[in-house]
C-alpha cells in the first residue's frame, strides 16, 4: 500500500504502490484516481484505506483535478463541497493538512520547508515540465515564506527515460526548454526522462535537497501505468506537516 514514506523535521512524504486495495481490475487494487472509470465507492474505500495506514483523517486530504498545467492553487482546507478546482500544484501552510498527487507515468513531486512550514505536491508530466509547474510550484512556497535552500524534495515512481518513447520532434521540443530530459530508449528510438528534468528545474532554483525514485512505472508490476496498460488506476503521492488546526 505505501511504498515509500520519510519524515524529515516534521514533514511528511510518502508513495503508494497499486496493492491492499478494493477495487478490481483492470483498476486492482488501491485505485485512487476518482476520473479514470472506477467504482466511485471503491475509490472512496481505498483513499480511506490509503490515509489511514498513513495515520491521517481521509476528510483532510486535499486532491487535485489535474490537467497538465502550471497552476497552482493555495489551499488552507479542503475542498469541501466546492468544485475541486483545475490545477496541477497545491500549496499550504496549514500542519495537518495533507496534500495529494495522483500520476501513472508522470512524476508526483513533493516539497516542504518544515522551517517556514509550507508544504507543496505538484503533477508534472511532460506538458507540466515545459510548462514549469514545478517552478511555479516553489514560487508559490516562497510567496508563504519558503527558502528554495531549505526545502527538501521527493519524486516518486514515474516512467523512466529508457522507457518513455516519443516522436523525434517531441524530445526536441521538451530538451529545448529543458535539456535535461533529452533521453534514449533501451532500445535506441527517441525519449523524454521526466524526473531528470524536474530536478534539473529543482536544481536551478536552489532547492539542494533532492530524492528521487528510482522505480519505473512502466516497468514495475507493482504500480500503475498508463502507457502500459492505458485504463488502469492512479497511485498517490502524499506530504504534510505534523501537527493540526
Amino acid at each position: 500500500m505505501i511504498r515509500q514514506r520519510y519524515e524529515v523535521s516534521g514533514a511528511h512524504f510518502a508513495f503508494t504502490d497499486r496493492w491492499g486495495g478494493v477495487s478490481a481490475a483492470p483498476y486492482e487494487e488501491l485505485n485512487l484516481g476518482g476520473a479514470v472509470g472506477d467504482d466511485p465507492a471503491a475509490v472512496r474505500a481505498n483513499r480511506e484505506l490509503a490515509a489511514k495506514s498513513l495515520g491521517l483523517d481521509p476528510d483532510r486530504v486535499v486532491w487535485m483535478n489535474q490537467v497538465h498545467g502550471n497552476d497552482v492553487a493555495h489551499v488552507t482546507a479542503p475542498w469541501g463541497d466546492a468544485p475541486v478546482p483545475k490545477v496541477d500544484a497545491v500549496v499550504t501552510a496549514r500542519p495537518g493538512l495533507a496534500l495529494a498527487v495522483l500520476t501513472a507515468d508522470c512524476v508526483p513531486v513533493l516539497l516542504a520547508d518544515p522551517e517556514a512550514g509550507v508544504v507543496a505536491a505538484a503533477h508534472s508530466g511532460r506538458p507540466g515540465l515545459v510548462a514549469g509547474v514545478v517552478p511555479a510550484a516553489v514560487e508559490a512556497m516562497t510567496e508563504l515564506g519558503a527558502r528554495p535552500e531549505r526545502i527538501t524534495a521527493f519524486t516518486g515512481p514515474s516512467v523512466c527515460g529508457r522507457c518513455y518513447e516519443v516522436p523525434e520532434r517531441m524530445r526536441a521540443g521538451v530538451a529545448e526548454v529543458v535539456p535535461e530530459a533529452w533521453a534514449q530508449t533501451s532500445w535506441g528510438t527517441p525519449a523524454v526522462d521526466v524526473a531528470a528534468g524536474v530536478h534539473a528545474q529543482l536544481a536551478r532554483l536552489g532547492v539542494a535537497r533532492r530524492e528521487k525514485s528510482h522505480i519505473c512505472t512502466l516497468e514495475s508490476a507493482d504500480h500503475f501505468s498508463y502507457r502500459r496498460d492505458r485504463t488502469t488506476g492512479r497511485l498517490a503521492g502524499y506530504v504534510w506537516l505534523d501537527g493540526s488546526e
